[in-house]
């Protein structure tokens, strides 16, 4: 591998080749693997343009499966080492750091968790476009809350930033696939009067996940707020429901 550096093991054991697990070694690999055509893609994809929600983002142009598997190659760098991954401009890097702590989390003890959470609380800054909060929000948010109070979600959905509105929203993805919708009811009820398209597209897709787990809690929600309910949110929310059902919820009559 030209991005990795090697270090040799004892000659008893033969030579062995590992990747050296470093913030400057992950950038290699990253540089590695992009493609300017990609980044042109991506960089209109996520709205980086001016006035636009991801203005002035930086594409290497690397797809998510690609980013994964470099993933795998540095689960063993440094905590430090993950955080100052956290810091490039570039939106891959920050995506393959995340990606990392995600990977710490689950594979770490209590002590371990608590660290990866408050890093990620520390460093919402970072969290800066919708895919970043997307894969990252349920597994370090969400599951570390599992058992605490959400206290801390109610603060987010109040922030005037959208990623940290977005991250409490995704958030409760992790509480809906253990059966618990309380939170993601709540939250949607309070972001009704959300101005932003993305947020209405996350809580909406909330709804439906819910909707996968209890239907009968899921629609007195949407009765309750149909015709409050911003149109995308209402759509994403009733997606899977037949065609007979999403024109009542349209038109208001459900």
């Amino acid at each position: 591998m030209p991005w990795s550096a090697c270090f040799w093991s004892p000659p008893r054991f033969g030579w062995r080749v590992e990747v050296e697990a470093s913030a400057a070694a992950a950038r290699r690999a990253m540089r590695a693997l992009a493609n300017p055509r990609d980044a042109e893609f991506l960089r209109r994809y996520f709205k980086t343009g001016p006035g636009e929600y991801g203005e002035g983002d930086r594409f290497l142009g690397i797809r998510v499966p690609m980013t994964r598997r470099v993933a795998s190659q540095f689960r063993s760098m440094p905590f430090a080492q993950v955080l100052a991954l956290l810091q490039s401009p570039w939106h891959e890097e920050r995506l393959l750091a995340l990606l990392l702590l995600v990977n710490r989390y689950e594979r770490g003890d209590d002590a371990t968790r608590t660290r990866v959470y408050l890093a990620y609380m520390a460093n919402l800054g970072r969290v800066n476009n919708w895919d970043l909060v997307d894969l990252s929000a349920p597994g370090i948010v969400g599951a570390y809350l599992a058992k605490r109070s959400r206290r801390v979600l109610d603060a987010l959905a109040r922030s005037h930033n959208v990623w940290e509105r977005r991250i409490a929203v995704l958030a409760t993805f992790w509480f809906i696939r253990e059966g618990e919708l309380e939170p993601s009811l709540r939250l949607a009820a309070r972001l009704l009067d959300d101005p932003h398209d993305l947020m209405h597209k996350a809580t909406g897709w909330m709804l439906r996940e819910a909707a996968k787990v209890d239907r009968v809690a899921t629609e007195r929600f949407l009765r309750a707020h149909q015709r409050a309910m911003p149109r995308t949110m209402l759509r994403y929310a009733i997606e899977r429901f037949t065609p007979a059902e999403r024109r009542r919820y349209l038109d208001g009559t459900a």
